[in-house]
């Protein structure tokens, strides 16, 4: 009996945890990194991993509205922190996952000139719509401290998105654009100018479990598997730094 008990327990420590389901909000910067790191976590966790995508104002927007996803992948860290102070979200999960980048890019060379590009013939810039979509913000940013926003106010158009801004760029509806330097992984055409960051605020990006994740161990260890050197050796090769 002693021995059937002992191989018993033996057999039920050996068993792997029950596989769960985990709903990522993902702001859409971050998409391709997104994927990959999902597709991995999977792999050697077994948790199924569903991805949403979308700017990080209207991702937090539905998770206040009940939205069912457990874990928030934001531009920044201002929009987890507010669902953290307004109670939909887990305390002491913030954390942040990834720093971005933001670059000026053009389907031509002329975005090579960098800051002479934007002071130069532009008929559309595109942004990112700085109410939603962090990157919009440090655009803005980047055309204050250079003196540019009266001259180009009137030639901006606006994408929901930072995904959508990249459309525009790519199919010539803006002959300029600012976009994340995540979105030109495999684009090697084109010009590009990493804007300095001294002309915009750090884009510190942030996770953090939702109140409707609270109970998903899932959702937990994802945010955990972000920090492991697997995590980080992709989400640096996609253009972006991570905190010690």
């Amino acid at each position: 009996m002693r021995l059937w008990r002992a191989l018993f327990c033996l057999f039920v420590i050996a068993l792997p945890a029950r596989a769960e389901q985990v709903h990522v909000a993902v702001a859409a910067n971050f998409t391709e990194p997104a994927r990959i790191l999902a597709d991995l976590f999977t792999q050697r966790s077994g948790h199924r991993v569903i991805l949403s995508f979308g700017s990080s104002g209207q991702l937090y927007a539905q998770i206040t509205q009940a939205a069912p996803y457990d874990v928030f992948l934001s531009a920044d860290g201002e929009r987890p922190a507010k669902l953290l102070q307004e109670g939909h979200a887990a305390s002491g999960t913030q954390m942040t996952y990834a720093v971005g980048k933001l670059v000026l890019w053009s389907k031509d060379q002329r975005a090579d000139a960098g800051e002479a590009a934007l002071r130069g013939a532009v008929t559309k810039l595109a942004i990112a719509n700085p109410a939603a979509a962090p990157y919009g913000g440090a655009a803005l940013d980047v055309l204050q401290r250079l003196g540019l926003m009266g001259q180009l106010q009137a030639r901006l158009v606006q994408g929901t998105s930072i995904a959508q801004t990249f459309q525009f760029v790519e199919t010539g509806n803006a002959d300029l654009g600012f976009v994340a330097l995540s979105q030109l992984q495999g684009h090697l055409e084109g010009g590009r100018w990493i804007v300095p960051q001294s002309l915009y605020e750090p884009l510190l990006q942030d996770g953090i479990v939702t109140k409707q994740g609270e109970r998903n161990q899932a959702a937990r260890d994802f945010l955990a598997f972000l920090t492991t050197p697997a995590a980080r050796n992709i989400i640096t090769r996609f253009g972006y730094e991570v905190q010690p």
